[in-house]
């Protein structure tokens, strides 16, 4: 176990304004950090996302195969009893997969210290910001949207944690791709160690900051950022150069050697003269 440490979150308005910073709960925050619990509850996470319905056929579920494909002895090749067999076309599949449970029982408190572990983890790298309160009248992908990009935060991800249950919210952030909405009670160490950026709303850290009185601020543009593997995809094919002309003597002798055939070609030829006929 680490010492006890005061650990400090900046603070935020739901627009983006900054304010002064929040002391997070010693009770949660005091810097410990377990790297095998968290890779236990990590792995049991995704295990238990796992549904466990892939099924083979073994030769005894293989429609066909009732009787042998020839006769036991006198055809020189080696003997078979049926075309379900494993060995032929069509068979069935021999230590194949069947369907299983995958289900990882993790105790509670392990669960509890890996979440800790977690969340001082991202508040030692600065990754924890703490937003005032999320008082959305109705569900707006924008106004969560520039949100994030006051924060400088659009092309992150992110994992927004409010104060319970809170619908306008998550339908907020459901349509942006890199945004995680969850309530604080229900996140778990894989959501917390999978974002880059944790937005915390102060009610759930016990902070409740009163929101301040802002006008409207003036929308920000987001900046879009391509990875590396687009931008080779999306780069544009070489322009091959262009061939080298010939000079001027060469263009001049190469053309005289055509003149002279087409003038060939254009010339009519001579009629020959018809024979004389013999006694005339």
């Amino acid at each position: 176990m680490a010492d006890t440490m005061n650990l400090e979150a900046a603070a935020y308005t739901a627009q983006g304004t900054p304010r002064e910073k929040v002391a997070l709960p010693g009770a949660i925050f005091d810097g410990t950090i377990n790297l095998p619990v968290m890779h236990q509850a990590v792995k049991a996470f995704l295990a238990n996302q796992r549904q466990g319905t892939h099924a083979t056929k073994t030769r005894r579920w293989v429609v066909g195969g009732n009787q042998k494909p020839w006769k036991q002895k006198g055809t020189g090749r080696a003997r078979q009893g049926s075309t379900r067999a494993p060995n032929w076309v069509g068979g069935g599949t021999v230590f194949g997969p069947q369907p299983r449970k995958y289900t990882e029982v993790v105790p509670r408190q392990v669960r509890a210290l890996a979440r800790k572990s977690a969340l001082n983890a991202r508040a030692s790298e600065g990754a924890i910001l703490v937003i005032d309160a999320f008082q959305y009248d109705a569900p707006k992908t924008a106004k969560l949207q520039q949100l994030l990009a006051r924060l400088d935060v659009a092309n992150k991800k992110v994992l927004v944690l409010t104060d319970g249950v809170k619908p306008n919210v998550f339908l907020s952030g459901r349509n942006l791709p890199d945004v995680q909405v969850l309530p604080y009670s229900d996140v778990s160490t894989y959501h917390i160690l999978w974002s880059d950026v944790v937005l915390i709303e102060s009610g759930a850290v016990g902070q409740a900051l009163t929101p301040m009185a802002e006008k409207a601020l003036a929308p920000v543009k987001v900046k879009k950022t391509v990875k590396a593997a687009e931008t080779a995809t999306a780069a544009p094919a070489k322009k091959k150069a262009p061939a080298k002309k010939a000079p001027a003597a060469k263009a001049k002798a190469a053309a005289k050697p055509a003149a002279k055939k087409t003038a060939a070609k254009k010339a009519p030829a001579k009629k020959t003269a018809a024979p004389k006929k013999k006694g005339k």
